[in-house]
């Protein structure tokens, strides 16, 4: 029991064009259980810089949410026109992504802000005698529906989901006061989800700030000098990156997915670990540097740490710290917060030449602070770290709710 709520199994089944369901569950069109279901907008609002009034698409959809600080501004005309036109979303209404990302679902409550919705997004308005939102919501991301909606999505640049297959979609309808239960656990499961995830954004800020004082200020100085990167601690060099590393490139091997064999070692690219293959080109302690097809910016860009047997294609570039100079988890740290927009060449497909990374200018304090610093970020990313797994065990926990309440297997009931 949990919050006056009793799991139980026993119950009888019926065979249904959705599966198996509690014989006292019935199966409906989502059109049967609503009172209207429509799109957003098929004209666009002008953008205006600010005002009060904002227009939503898919982009602007979030698991559980409209990131409301991401939508343009609109004028008041236009908003007036979107409410007289029905593209403005209610309370409790449940909001689809119908166009390109395809099955975004979630009940609508942020009615306080004045928003309307661009076509990409179906408005599903329930009969709330028939059907609770937040059941529906969660209905609609269950695995038989999906598989409706999957095999309805047209388009080929554009997936789509039209109109006329969304109202036909087969949905299951147990008793309103069940459906609520449902929805309550699937809930709360979804609020520890979202704590964890602010948790994890306020830790990453923390980080953020961190590597900003202690990669330009370091621990406990008070004399600084001017450089090439900026004002740093009197006692640091700076110094080019090819005279601190040893550039292991040439062992590079790419490996097309068909010929990979399955095996213990990792198979690394611009992002992280691919895959793992039977082979591994290196073995020992690197830091890999997207050379291209990574994410270049302050704080964004592709650096890490492998240590052992692993294989690396060409994608990434294979950095071995001078030990008698330089640690790797500092120069990862360092190489993540430096902005290596300027040293990359290309346009359509920004690339970071072995050549032009040579050049990048590090700040180089001794080892004895790099370890310091190592071990107050690395404390950070061990608490992200934690938490991404925290994270990680929530998201299982409520697939496998959603996956035996939503198929009758367990049920719910008022202790």
């Amino acid at each position: 029991m949990a919050d006056g709520i009793v799991f139980y199994k026993e119950t009888e089944f019926k065979d249904t064009e959705i599966g198996r369901i509690p014989k006292e569950w019935e199966v409906v069109n989502l059109e049967g259980a609503c009172v209207e279901i429509t799109d957003g907008s098929h004209w666009s609002p002008k953008q205006v810089e600010r005002s009060e009034y904002r227009i939503a698409t898919v982009a602007n959809l979030r698991e559980t949410y409209i990131d409301i600080d991401s939508c343009k501004f609109i004028s008041e005309e236009d908003y007036k026109c979107l409410v007289k036109e029905g593209d403005v979303p209610r309370k409790d209404d449940m909001l689809f992504s119908k166009d390109g990302t395809v099955g975004i679902t979630f009940t609508f409550k942020q009615d306080s802000y004045k928003i309307g919705l661009l076509s990409s997004i179906a408005i599903i308005r329930p009969n709330h005698e028939l059907l609770f939102s937040d059941f529906g919501a969660y209905a609609l991301k269950s695995p038989n529906i999906l598989m409706q909606i999957t095999g309805w999505k047209t388009g080929t640049a554009l997936r789509r989901i039209i109109l006329d297959n969304l109202k036909r979609l087969k949905i299951m309808l147990p008793p309103l006061h069940e459906q609520r239960k449902i929805a309550s656990i699937l809930s709360t499961v979804d609020e520890a989800i979202q704590k964890t995830d602010d948790i994890i954004a306020k830790t990453e800020r923390l980080k953020k700030g961190l590597m900003q004082e202690l990669l330009t200020k370091g621990i406990g100085h008070t004399e600084f000098k001017v450089t090439e990167i900026g004002k740093i601690p009197k006692e640091w060099e700076v110094v080019k990156l090819e005279n601190v590393v040893e550039i292991e490139d040439k062992y590079r091997i790419p490996v097309k997915k068909q010929d990979r064999q399955l095996g213990p070692f990792p198979y690394c690219g611009a992002n992280g670990i691919i895959d793992y293959v039977a082979g591994y080109t290196h073995d020992g302690k690197f830091v890999l540097l997207a050379e291209d097809g990574g994410f270049f910016g302050p704080f964004e860009n592709s650096a890490y740490i492998m240590r052992g047997k692993f294989w690396a294609n060409n994608h990434v570039h294979i950095l071995k710290a001078i030990e008698e100079v330089l640690i790797s988890e500092f120069l990862a740290f360092c190489l993540n917060f430096i902005n290596l927009v300027p040293f990359l060449t290309g346009s359509t497909r920004p690339k970071l030449t072995q050549e032009d990374m040579g050049m990048i200018p590090l700040p180089l304090p001794p080892l004895e602070e790099q370890q310091k610093i190592i071990e107050i970020l690395s404390t950070v990313d061990e608490k992200l770290e934690t938490l991404k797994q925290e994270k990680a065990k929530l998201e299982r926990m409520k697939q496998w709710f959603m996956e035996e309440l939503l198929s009758g297997r367990i049920r719910v009931r008022v202790a």
